[in-house]
């Protein structure tokens, strides 16, 4: 899954344990302008450090698995935990110039080339 928004927050990385550590950030994701929407994103472990190259108001876009857990309390309930885990982050190049030799790409001219009815193919 993907989507694109603004950063606007940036934890710093939490080490929860010897071998496990993680780090949270905020995207404004604006489907409807009228009613952005806040979304909260984790990248875990060696996936932290993507995070030292962005900083807040950079538009990104965010790759992420959605993640779900069951736990049940000590009272026996039943409890469900989701989360947005993020993988990969890319700043959205929308707007920018094509990549160098990528500004004049152009079909073929044979996939446009009409045959005046007549048939090409031997068979």
């Amino acid at each position: 899954m993907n989507v694109k928004g603004k950063i606007l927050e940036i934890s710093t990385t939490q080490k929860i344990s010897d071998k496990f550590q993680k780090r949270d950030f905020v995207l404004e994701y604006v489907e409807n302008p009228q009613y952005p929407e806040f979304l909260q994103f984790e990248m875990i472990q060696d996936k932290c450090a993507q995070l030292d190259q962005f900083s807040a108001g950079d538009e990104v876009n965010v790759y992420f698995n959605l993640k779900g857990r069951k736990w049940t309390n000590p009272q026996g309930q039943v409890k469900y935990f989701n989360s947005l885990q993020a993988w990969r982050l890319e700043k959205d190049v929308e707007g920018m110039p094509p990549a160098p030799g990528m500004d004049n790409m152009e079909e073929p001219e044979w996939i446009n080339n009409e045959s005046n009815g007549e048939e090409d193919l031997p068979f």
